[in-house]
């Protein structure tokens, strides 16, 4: 068990590390007037977005795996369904990305660099209550 809960804290990581990069690269594009700077980023956006599904599959199948150790406790368990709710908040702004960087790329997008700012700071949230209820345990 302690190897599934090593993969799936570093698949976390991994996925979290992408989730908090994207959305700056989305305030880029935002910014930036120039034709052939526009296209670049687009093509890091779509790389990295692959890149970083991977892991979030990889982080939502050893999370399940390690459910399934004791699973009558966390379906008891108020935290673990907080928990799941927000890692379900956290799978929809995955999504949204997907969304944007379909957008960004077709040139299609109508957000200005002050919301992706915004944006960026969604997961941050989900993060430290994320963490806070798995460690604290608070019900």
């Amino acid at each position: 068990m302690l190897w599934i809960k090593a993969f799936h804290i570093i698949f976390v990581v991994c996925w979290f590390a992408g989730i908090f990069y994207l959305p700056r690269l989305f305030v880029n594009h935002a910014l930036v007037e120039d034709q052939a700077t526009r296209q670049q980023l687009a093509i890091m956006e779509q790389k990295l977005y692959r890149f970083m599904s991977i892991f979030a599959v990889l982080t939502l199948v050893f999370g399940a795996w390690l459910a399934t150790y004791n699973w009558d406790y966390y379906m008891k368990a108020g935290w673990f369904h907080s928990k799941f709710l927000l890692v379900l908040c956290l799978l929809a702004y995955h999504l949204k990305c997907g969304n944007y960087v379909k957008q960004l790329k077709a040139g299609e997008i109508k957000h200005g660099h002050i919301f992706f700012r915004w944006f960026n700071e969604l997961p941050v949230l989900m993060l430290f209550a994320i963490v806070i209820l798995v460690v604290v345990k608070p019900f």
